[in-house]
C-alpha cells in the first residue's frame, strides 16, 4: 500500500526534516514543498501498523510540528 505523509515543519530546517524523513524505513521519497505544508513524504507499506510506525517516526523528528496522512487509494478499489 501507498500513502503520502504532509509534514509541517518549524522554521528553516525543512531540507532536514526531509533528509531526515528519508532514513525511516518505508519512505521511498521526500522533498521540500510550497503551500499549508513544508515537506511531503511518499511511503510504502503492506500493513496499517507499519504505517502507523512510520508516522510515528517522523513525528519525533526534531522540528517536526505536524504530520497529515493521505492514504492512496488501490485501483482495484475503483472496479
Amino acid at each position: 500500500m501507498e500513502a503520502y505523509i504532509l509534514i509541517s515543519t518549524e522554521p528553516g530546517i525543512i531540507w532536514k526534516v526531509a533528509e531526515a524523513t528519508l532514513k525511516i524505513e518505508g519512505v521511498k521519497m521526500a522533498s521540500a514543498v510550497t503551500g499549508q505544508f513544508d515537506a511531503v513524504a511518499y511511503v510504502e507499506f503492506t500493513k496499517m501498523e507499519d504505517l502507523r510506525k512510520i508516522i510515528d517516526e517522523i513525528q519525533r523528528l526534531k522540528g517536526v510540528r505536524r504530520t497529515q496522512t493521505l492514504i492512496a487509494i488501490p485501483p482495484t478499489v475503483r472496479e
